[in-house]
């Protein structure tokens, strides 16, 4: 049965959207800080297939939780914020969110968007095996990048990311197409998702090799993956 976390202070709504879950066949733990979330995630056999992740809570908040879980784990996250401003959004996806929700949610959106992350999660069956492009390697059934030698540490976000734009390598792909591909969802008003997500996976690239491929934005189109030097 997938597991899943909620880390919230709210405890009525943790309650509330623990028992929605339950009754679409999840098994749900509670955390009600950032302290105890981690140690859950520390804990192999109490480790979640997902988190969903408040911004606001007391002692460790859940932008410093999310900057130390991502320095060991690879899960995705999804980030609550009952602020809901836009630069919320954009830090808690900076520091590797796969998505986020402003509060009050309605369950069900949030189910879909959590059911949107596990399918990412799954290999998909007409997947190659193998995909190469210069000096990058994909190994999707693995869900794995490796430059040259060096395996890149890419969320499942940033990995469906980049594994849409390799498939489409030379191509322009526009947002609308990238969200529905990397984020399992339709793509929202002022949405900048994947803008963030593909500037911290052009940062990564960067950050491996010279020869890396990059990333090219065509203003109010979307990107393109160009093949580096070789």
């Amino acid at each position: 049965m997938t597991r899943i976390l909620i880390a919230d202070d709210d405890r009525e709504l943790c309650n509330l959207l623990s028992e929605y879950l339950q009754r679409e066949g999840f098994a749900v733990d509670l955390a009600h800080d950032g302290e105890e979330a981690l140690a859950r995630l520390h804990n192999a056999a109490q480790r979640p297939d997902l988190l969903i992740l408040d911004v606001m809570m007391p002692g460790r908040d859940g932008l410093e939780t999310l900057r130390e879980l991502r320095m060991k784990h690879r899960l995705p996250v999804i980030m609550l914020s009952a602020r809901g401003e836009p630069v919320d959004r954009v830090v808690g996806l900076e520091l590797g969110a796969d998505d986020y929700l402003s509060k009050p949610c309605l369950p069900r959106e949030l189910l879909a968007r959590v059911r949107a992350q596990l399918r990412r999660q799954a290999p998909a069956a007409a997947a190659p095996a193998e995909l190469q492009l210069g000096a990058l390697k994909l190994l999707p059934g693995e869900r794995r990048a490796l430059l040259g030698e060096q395996e890149l540490s890419l969320t499942g976000a940033e990995f469906q990311l980049l594994l849409a734009l390799v498939q489409h390598a030379g191509e322009l792909v526009d947002k609308a197409v990238l969200t529905r591909l990397a984020l399992g969802r339709e793509l929202e008003r002022y949405d900048r998702s994947i803008d963030v997500h593909v500037s911290r996976l052009r940062h990564k690239l960067a950050e491996a090799s010279a020869q890396s491929p990059r990333i090219d934005s065509v203003r109010g189109a979307g990107y393109v993956l160009v093949a580096g030097a070789p």
